[in-house]
């Protein structure tokens, strides 16, 4: 019975190691999407999105394919000169990493709350919501 308990152990910890490699994979496409998003980078942006993603902009009420978030680029390009962007993943959790953007305008800033779901290195689902009109809270 303890040579079994032994091997339980041992299983649900390699399992645990080979979740977490996943969850730094994610970090990285997601620290990759700022990255992009930063200088419009329409090809690096649709290199990192499935081609069936939904983003969904809460604050506007709108949701987004493939297509139509590339297809803003031209626009975001404009607004994003001269700007920075900072951002922390607060929460990994059933696929969804959860974080907190500042997105630090020539003009103005604000924080914003996005999600991310990740597979096979795209992200599936994107969200994202403006919690403060400024990024005091960063």
């Amino acid at each position: 019975m303890m040579g079994d308990r032994r091997s339980i152990t041992f299983v649900a910890a390699a399992l645990l190691f080979s979740i977490i490699p996943v969850r730094a994979d994610d970090g990285a496409i997601i620290s990759r999407w700022y990255s992009a998003l930063l200088v419009a980078d329409r090809t690096e942006l649709s290199d990192l999105l499935a081609d069936d993603v939904r983003i969904k902009l809460e604050d506007l009420g709108i949701v987004q394919s493939k297509q139509e978030f590339i297809a803003s680029i031209d626009e975001w390009q404009g607004a994003v000169a001269g700007a920075e962007i900072r951002h922390r993943i607060e929460k990994s959790e059933g696929g969804v990493t959860t974080v907190i953007a500042c997105y630090d305008f020539p003009d103005n800033d604000m924080l914003m709350q996005e999600t991310f779901a990740v597979t096979d290195n795209r992200i599936t689902a994107s969200s994202q919501a403006a919690i403060a009109e400024n990024c005091d809270g960063y």
